[in-house]
């Protein structure tokens, strides 16, 4: 029986796109990714904003709806709700022949 060598979908989908259109797909990717909505780790985690005592309820509901803000109040807020907060840094678009390198830039 021959063996199917086949690409899988997704290398087949991107043989048929531009590296303009695999690029703006993989970005559009990565913001879905990261549209993580602070509201919903709270939540997962079994808290109303009342049960919080780090920061006052209107102060919660402004951290919460902010869509950029500094990392220690992210850290400070992450803490709060039983959380720890990791940073990492990568090549954004590495080569094949690149070794895949992540630096670990602050790790709780």
């Amino acid at each position: 029986m021959k063996k199917n060598k086949s690409k899988n979908a997704i290398d087949e989908l991107k043989s048929m796109m531009s590296d303009k259109s695999i690029h703006r797909a993989e970005t559009k990717a990565q913001d879905i990714l990261f549209d993580i909505k602070l509201s919903d780790l709270r939540k997962e985690a079994g808290l109303k904003q009342q049960d919080i005592d780090t920061f006052s309820q209107s102060g919660l509901s402004k951290i919460e709806s902010r869509s950029d803000m500094k990392i220690s109040t992210l850290r400070e807020y992450l803490h709060s709700i039983g959380m720890e907060l990791e940073i990492r840094a990568r090549k954004a678009r590495p080569k094949k022949s690149d070794k895949k390198k992540e630096y670990v830039l602050l790790k709780d």
